[in-house]
């Protein structure tokens, strides 16, 4: 994750639904001029984090203006079989999602004569062991190409060099007999893409969809890419719901992130994105490098007792407002002030 930003890759076969969860989650989107980061690119979209304690710090402070955390949602091309071997643009389409921080992977659990299926039939369970076959085989060559590498290395004298291979070779049994690597953080280097944490997403009309491996959600997509034009009016009117709100949260925790937000001399309120088990210091930088550089402390508050205080004053006053060093661990929800 670089900066604020979190990228999350929708990946699958194609005609599976992709591009239609990527156009219903980006329905709506977020004023990007607050994100100087931010590229604009067709298949790129920023989507707000939804948090309930933004719109209620609102309320209470009242700011001038208001920003979230957001997470940035990458359309990535229907992957095929023998993707690996540059079928379909296949190695373009897994560069990308060795780019991004985590992936959604749909799998079609529908019937649609309309809509061809690149497999021919409708089977949710072949086509998620494809994609995950395809991953496989990118991190095999990937890791082959480094052992090569290694070798001479080794031949050099290299004993770090030495002990990698070993991890590799534990890595390279454990793809081969179709099991997930468990010794991936060794190597983050190699960026393999079998070390993405993901979530399938199940696109199916059907209450009772096909059992696919958690972490899963099943989501009617074609529903929501409808409900994404309505109003929450016209939505309840309906009596249906939208799952989109927690597939976004679902990713943030995927991720093990928290939140923590910053009021800027009560004019600007700004939700954070941080790592769990985070400190103040890399919060301060997460917001300005010369917080990180500058700061000594910040004063700090949780977002429930700031909302029982009712002001930052009534909250110092009380003595609920704490003041922390650098050292400082940042919880989710977590106000913070730092002091330069």
């Amino acid at each position: 994750m670089s900066g604020t930003k979190l990228s999350v890759g929708i990946i699958g076969l194609p005609n599976v639904g992709k591009s239609t969860l990527f156009k219903a989650l980006t329905k709506n989107p977020v004023d990007i001029s607050n994100y100087p980061f931010t590229t604009i690119d067709p298949n790129v979209g920023i989507v707000e984090v939804p948090d309930e304690r933004l719109a209620s710090l609102a309320e209470l402070i009242k700011p001038e203006k208001t920003i979230p955390t957001i997470i940035e949602f990458v359309d990535i091309a229907g992957l095929v079989k023998d993707a690996h071997k540059g079928e379909g643009l296949g190695n373009q389409f897994l560069a990308r999602i060795r780019e991004v921080d985590m992936v959604l992977h749909v799998v079609r659990a529908f019937e649609d004569a309309q809509v061809a299926h690149v497999e021919t039939t409708v089977d949710p369970k072949r086509d998620f062991e494809i994609i995950k076959t395809e991953l496989a085989m990118k991190d095999l060559e990937t890791i082959e190409k480094h052992m090569e590498k290694l070798s001479k290395e080794i031949k050099a004298g290299d004993k770090k060099a030495a002990q990698e291979k070993e991890m590799l070779i534990e890595i390279k049994k454990q793809l081969n007999e179709g099991k997930p690597p468990t010794t991936t953080n060794e190597v983050p280097h190699l960026q393999l893409l079998t070390a993405k944490k993901g979530i399938t997403i199940i696109n199916s009309r059907d209450k009772t969809p096909p059992t696919i491996p958690d972490p899963h959600i099943t989501i009617d997509i074609k529903l929501e890419e409808e409900l994404a034009e309505l109003t929450a009016e016209e939505i309840q009117e309906l009596g249906e719901k939208s799952h989109l709100s927690e597939l976004i949260t679902a990713c943030y925790k995927t991720l093990d992130l928290i939140t923590f937000f910053t009021i800027k001399g009560g004019k600007e309120l700004r939700a954070w994105t941080l790592k769990n088990g985070e400190n103040a210091e890399e919060a301060a930088y997460r917001v300005h490098t010369d917080f990180g550089e500058k700061f000594i402390r910040a004063e700090v508050i949780s977002y429930e007792n700031l909302t029982k205080a009712g002001s930052w004053h009534r909250a110092r006053e009380t003595g609920v407002l704490q003041t922390e060093g650098k050292e400082y661990v940042v919880k989710d929800g977590d106000i913070l002030e730092f002091k330069i």
